[in-house]
């Protein structure tokens, strides 16, 4: 099996928002995204689509986008990013979800050896204009990511991969209580997005050793970025 991630993917079928007020190379995004998928994507493969999916702010206009990807190749594991709006409470989400699609919120999935947790994560102390109310996210996804790393240690797996939506280091590049977590736990890699205009190649390669995979759609030019060769099946 082989695991790819992407994020960003700003869908909006239900009423359509053209991307390109955030640059020219978001122009037919959908259809990129789509195309670009297929091309490398296959049946057996796992995509994490690590947040901000889709425009909707609710869900049955959501489920418009989320259909759409269930037409892709491959099993996706869904992560709530900072603008899905429409991501209702967890076990309804999973109800309404296509066949071979997951959602990931205060757990992790197994995927033959393939363990996966992850949480939105948030801004950390020290960002731009950080407010109280920020305070109170950014410790509530710290422990929400702590309760779904310890669900992992009750499974046996052959590599562990950490979802989030938002960096898990400083707006400086720096230590945060989510680089923290990555220390404690020890993943094999990380996959993030939320960024947009960044270049990834300024961008931290790894935290500690650990490596980190930036994954906005927009910067990999709408193509899943293949992060992971691994053996086992779904399960």
């Amino acid at each position: 099996m082989r695991v790819f991630a992407i994020a960003d993917l700003h869908l909006s079928r239900a009423f359509p928002k053209p991307m390109t007020i955030f640059g020219p190379n978001w122009e037919g995004h959908p259809e990129a995204v789509f195309e670009e998928w297929r091309k490398v994507v296959g049946e057996d493969d796992l995509v994490i689509v690590a947040g901000d999916i889709s425009w909707a702010m609710k869900l049955p206009e959501a489920l418009l986008d989320l259909r759409d990807l269930g037409e892709l190749p491959g099993i996706k594991v869904l992560l709530r990013g900072n603008h899905d709006y429409w991501w209702p409470s967890i076990t309804r989400l999973r109800q309404a979800l296509p066949p071979r699609m997951h959602a990931l919120q205060h757990d992790s999935l197994m995927f033959g050896g393939v363990a996966i947790a992850g949480s939105r994560g948030w801004d950390a102390p020290g960002s731009r204009d950080f407010s109280a109310e920020d305070e109170r996210i950014y410790k509530r996804e710290l422990e929400r990511l702590r309760l779904s790393l310890k669900t992992v240690q009750n499974h046996p797996y052959a590599h562990l991969i950490l979802a989030l939506h938002y960096p898990p280091y400083s707006v400086t590049g720096g230590p945060t209580g989510f680089t923290d977590l990555l220390e404690e736990f020890r993943p094999d890699m990380v996959v993030y997005g939320h960024l947009h205009g960044a270049d990834p190649a300024r961008l931290p390669q790894s935290w500690d050793g650990i490596p980190l995979h930036f994954v906005s759609a927009d910067m990999m030019r709408f193509r899943p970025k293949l992060i992971l060769e691994a053996e086992g099946e779904e399960r």
